[in-house]
């Protein structure tokens, strides 16, 4: 698909799906850390993005701060709530992910955010200016997939990616309504209730990774909850990539702000072991 915007030709391709199928042919799931643009401090999200980037994560997901973040744990509200008293808005999310591609960081990018942030700007506005920065996908944490039909229609008008979410309580209607028209891939959410690290994964995902499986072919994400190793392996063993978030914030924010990068790319390291697949249950 070629979308033309302001008299400029790009090629919209499902960067995001590829990747993912790309890491598994390789034998491994997909690592698709997630980044509250702007935090810890203006500007600092490029070289966080790169060192995770370099790390080994296949995708990223952008965070767009929002001030009410009801999907959000803690963590990531406190992040959000910091990036927004540094002077973040949807604009300048959209900025930084232009400073990125400028900076030669060819990854995928999702920006997440809430349906607020992305009607602030309108719709068709919103997914073109993210286009032309080099987002790849978008996430609205809280849209339904039945009342996404506005939004869906202008990223296919520009030819981004709209990622679906789906929950433990998910019916089969829902699922199946999701993944009409879903690109990228189905993220599927492991816990009721908001993000946070935690010590364990629900065993309850993994039935809705089996459901989701009957209505796509798409590559299934797994986030909410997951901080360790152990925990990307046991996603490794039944869904396709996985997500991480709020134990990432834990450690950009556990320091001086300078050294959060290398912090980042530390941790994003230490969780490559878990990625191996030793077979996926379908």
């Amino acid at each position: 698909m070629i979308t033309a915007i302001k008299g400029i030709e790009y090629m919209a391709t499902d960067r995001i799906r590829q990747a993912i199928d790309k890491a598994n042919k390789e034998g491994r799931i997909a690592l698709i850390p997630y980044v509250t643009i702007d935090f810890p401090e203006p500007g600092i999200t490029k070289n966080i993005v790169r060192a995770i980037a370099e790390a080994g994560a296949d995708v990223i997901e952008l965070g767009m701060p929002f001030s009410d973040p009801l999907g959000d744990g803690p963590t990531i509200q406190a992040s959000g709530h910091q990036a927004l008293e540094n002077g973040v808005t949807p604009s300048t999310c959209l900025d930084t992910v232009k400073e990125i591609r400028e900076a030669g960081i060819d990854i995928p990018i999702v920006i997440m955010g809430y349906y607020n942030n992305i009607l602030s700007m309108g719709l068709d506005k919103f997914c073109s200016n993210a286009l032309v920065a080099g987002v790849d996908g978008i996430i609205a944490a809280d849209l339904p997939a039945a009342e996404a039909d506005p939004l869906q229609d202008a990223v296919d008008r520009t030819g981004l990616v709209l990622i679906p979410l789906l929950a433990l309580t998910s019916t089969e209607r829902a699922i199946e309504h999701a993944c009409k028209r879903a690109r990228g891939f189905i993220y599927c959410i492991s816990v009721l209730g908001v993000t946070g690290a935690r010590s364990s994964m629900s065993e309850r995902v993994k039935i809705l990774a089996k459901n989701v499986r009957r209505f796509t072919d798409l590559p299934i994400g797994i986030g909410f909850g997951i901080s360790t190793a152990d925990h990307v392996a046991n996603v490794a063993e039944y869904a396709d990539s996985a997500v991480v978030g709020s134990e990432l914030i834990n450690r950009i924010s556990c320091g001086n702000s300078s050294d959060a990068p290398e912090r980042a790319g530390k941790f994003i390291r230490s969780l490559i072991p878990g990625t191996i697949r030793q077979g996926v249950a379908n």
